[in-house]
């Protein structure tokens, strides 16, 4: 059987590429707006999935957030000495412990929200609405199918 010969591929032709070196920058411009609240990325998701539901174990975190236990023990011990979340234990299960976010995490809400906007907006700056909604739309569905395992 012949195999057919592809092009090479660039960094401009990558979807990969293109969407990691998206996510960087993405990263770097939401670091620089919320460091002045003592908020780094990657404390950033998780208080977001706290803000749509507190009073969840660990393992229910790892799911939202899509970061394995060990990245979130890590990163829940730091937000807990930054005062950002409270580990609370599980009154049905005392093996576990619920995350609450803390009143500093709550006072923090808006300012983080409007970052992150801002960031979104600079992101899509120049597309129309209904570009920017395709945009997310495409790469959610992207990101449904690399978590199904379809091509």
């Amino acid at each position: 059987m012949e195999q057919i010969e592809q092009p090479p591929m660039g960094r401009g032709t990558s979807l990969g590429y293109v969407v990691n070196h998206l996510a960087r920058l993405m990263e770097q411009a939401l670091r620089d707006r919320i460091a002045e609240h003592g908020v780094v990325p990657g404390q950033f998701a998780q208080l977001l999935a706290l803000y749509e539901e507190e009073g969840i174990s660990q393992l229910q975190l790892c799911e939202k957030v899509r970061i394995d236990q060990s990245t979130m023990a890590h990163t829940l011990k730091r937000m807990e000495r930054d005062g950002l979340v409270r580990r609370i234990a599980d009154p049905r299960d005392g093996r576990r412990a619920l995350i609450y976010l803390t009143d500093r995490s709550r006072a923090l809400r808006t300012a983080l929200i409007a970052a992150a906007r801002e960031v979104n907006d600079l992101a899509t700056q120049g597309f129309s609405d209904a570009s920017a909604d395709e945009f997310l739309r495409m790469a959610r569905q992207s990101i449904g199918n690399l978590e199904k395992g379809t091509p």
